[in-house]
């Protein structure tokens, strides 16, 4: 997270240090260059709460979703996912993972990661994509209101009210910035994991963690549990505002909360799902080799304790007992072995941190005093 030109930016604007904290300020600061304006020129125009419109500012549940909450959870995830994942990457190399003859590969996987990182041209183009894309095509035609809000002119529904603009052209660009710049920096991680994963690993199918060393990665999940609930919080305004001033129910966005939710799914656990075929073949050949092992060891056992009535040895409080059970619960490892380093709780956590902010929606479609007993059935 430490690069590139926006950090670089931050940092000469005294919003961030060498180790991306000051996060309080930064919220502070965006928010407030997004939002603010926003507040001050609907009130010159009259429509904070009563005016012409349909959409006062103040009841735009969506601009306020957006810059006060989702926003700053953008901001507060690039600290998170720092201090979560930044000794990630050493710990393929303190256990030992990368083997000698293929340290040139990985280090260079690591040295492509970073230019990416540190690109120019890349945060050019994202501006690029987010003015010629994002504000005029996708916010003009599917994410706006299609009724009279505050940010069109009342004198002429085509045209951007003066908050409208500094909406169309200041605020909503560096949201998607943001936001696309948290895509294209899981895009750099998950072509690194991939890159990662073209190198013959040294796994250990009998590490307890199931998958061959490869434990710690499914911790880097949990970092990014901020990100999806931003995305949680700006689905959750967009729904509101149609549910309050378009007449729709929540019931109407089944589909598209469940896409939601597969999508960050797919964008954090995705590129962990890289090491598959590597662990199946490690599985395999821990299974083979172990085989052969018991194989032996069972042998010795029946020659020393069946054939050989224990060679005068007595058989209660004998080792060789416990170690034919050791040697069952570590086969039963192996054989338990993932494919994947990911854990169900890491799928629920961050479907849980996705959902979360809609849940206030709930009380559209039943009381609150409903909605408590049947959370309270489900818990209790």
């Amino acid at each position: 997270m430490l690069g590139g030109p926006l950090f670089q930016l931050l940092r000469r604007a005294h919003l961030s240090d060498d180790a991306l904290t000051m996060v309080h300020r930064r919220v502070i600061v965006i928010a407030a260059v997004c939002w603010l304006p926003l507040l001050v020129l609907a009130a010159l125009q009259k429509q904070l709460l009563v005016g012409s419109v349909t959409v006062p500012f103040l009841l735009d549940v969506d601009v306020h979703a957006r810059f006060l909450l989702a926003l700053p959870l953008l901001v507060v995830a690039e600290h998170v996912v720092h201090q979560r994942l930044r000794h990630v990457v050493a710990l393929f190399l303190e256990r030992g993972l990368i083997p000698e003859e293929a340290r040139p590969r990985f280090d260079a996987a690591v040295a492509s990661a970073l230019r990416l990182r540190n690109s120019v041209l890349a945060e050019l183009l994202l501006i690029a994509f987010v003015y010629g894309i994002g504000t005029l095509v996708v916010w003009r035609h599917y994410t706006s209101l299609d009724t009279a809000t505050w940010y069109f002119s009342s004198s002429d529904p085509t045209s951007l009210s003066p908050g409208g603009l500094w909406f169309g052209y200041v605020a909503l660009p560096i949201f998607q910035f943001l936001l696309f710049r948290w895509y294209f920096r899981l895009a750099i991680w998950a072509r690194f994991l991939w890159q990662v994963s073209r190198i013959p690993l040294n796994l250990a199918p009998l590490h307890p963690d199931r998958v061959g060393g490869l434990g710690f990665l499914s911790g880097t999940a949990y970092a990014f549990t901020s990100l999806a609930a931003a995305h949680g919080a700006l689905m959750a305004g967009q729904f509101a505002g149609r549910i309050f001033f378009l007449g729709a129910a929540l019931g109407d966005f089944k589909v598209e909360i469940a896409v939601v939710v597969v999508f960050l799914l797919a964008l954090v656990i995705g590129p962990l799902l890289v090491f598959g075929s590597q662990l199946a073949q490690a599985k395999r050949t821990g299974l083979r080799r172990f085989g052969t092992l018991s194989q032996r060891y069972v042998r010795e056992f029946e020659t020393k304790w069946i054939d050989g009535a224990g060679g005068g040895d007595t058989l209660i409080g004998s080792a060789d007992i416990q170690s034919l059970a050791d040697l069952g619960n570590s086969h039963e490892m192996i054989k338990g072995m993932r494919l994947a380093p990911v854990t169900r709780d890491t799928v629920v956590q961050l479907a849980i941190a996705t959902l979360a902010p809609m849940t206030p929606l709930l009380l559209t479609i039943m009381p609150l005093e409903q909605l408590l007993k049947t959370l309270g059935g489900a818990i209790f």
